[in-house]
């Protein structure tokens, strides 16, 4: 099952996610209709559209691996595999329901419970990143291919995300240590991209939302050169129970400032 060539695999699938991405604003424009899931959590046909589109379509590129999709997984069985895919068909629903334009569509390949392939497409921004090993993650924006290399963008700030104006205290603790002098709010796993593209340099957060949020994300980032670690500075796995996030951090590099 880990034969999988990790490259084309990826490059099967990038078309894929641009028509899921065109799929998704097509049902943005004519207005979602939204339906409330069990855990009061909101859900459009614009999500489940483009979640038959992925799993569809990933289960012909790998037939033999199994799929975990925020839509469709069941919590009564347990996960035993450790290569696997973890999709969010739409991260940010919100945003999504509001037209704002940080969602995100997301796929990663987790083989023996590390993130192999990552892919995060924003449709309403039109940035496509993708990685598939180390020193191999890269962003297509318009017609340009871009190499991701975490190199820092912005000289004179340490710039940290966060998913709302309120900054946990613990976050606040971290934020503090790495000298953080601008926080800006991002949704969605956007926020690695950013990170991978040296436009942010930290993230940090408490242990919030599920391991489809961060898969994708965690994969472009640490394939890019950054880190993603517990705040104990531990490495991620997946496949833990009911698929929930550890508090994590995530860096552009170890020194911020360079």
């Amino acid at each position: 099952m880990n034969n999988i060539n990790l490259k084309k695999t990826t490059e099967d699938l990038l078309d894929i996610f641009i028509e899921a991405g065109r799929i998704a604003k097509e049902i943005s424009e004519k207005g979602v209709k939204i339906t409330i899931k069990s855990d009061k959590s909101p859900v459009t046909d614009g999500d489940l559209a483009v979640d038959k589109l992925l799993r569809d379509n990933i289960k012909k590129i790998t037939p033999s691996t199994s799929i975990v999709s925020e839509e469709t997984v069941n919590f009564g069985i347990e996960n035993n595999h450790k290569t696997f895919w973890l999709i969010d068909p739409i991260d940010g629903t919100r945003d999504y329901i509001k037209k704002r334009d940080e969602y995100t569509i997301n796929a990663a390949l987790i083989i023996n419970l590390k993130p192999a392939i990552g892919i995060v497409y924003a449709p309403a921004k039109n940035r496509l990143f993708f990685s598939y090993g180390k020193d191999c993650a890269f962003e297509i924006i318009g017609k340009k291919k871009l190499i991701l290399n975490c190199k820092k963008v912005n000289k004179n700030e340490i710039i940290g995300l966060e998913n709302s104006g309120m900054t946990p205290a613990e976050v606040f603790k971290i934020y503090k240590k790495n000298k953080v002098t601008k926080k800006i709010r991002v949704s969605s796993s956007l926020k690695f991209c950013l990170l991978a593209a040296g436009e942010a340099d930290i993230y940090a957060a408490n242990a919030r939302a599920f391991e489809w949020d961060i898969a994708a994300g965690h994969a472009i980032l640490e394939h890019s050169g950054g880190t993603v670690t517990t705040h104990e500075g531990k490495k991620i796995l997946y496949g833990k129970k009911e698929f929930k996030n550890l508090p994590i951090i995530a860096k552009r590099s170890s020194e911020l400032m360079k």
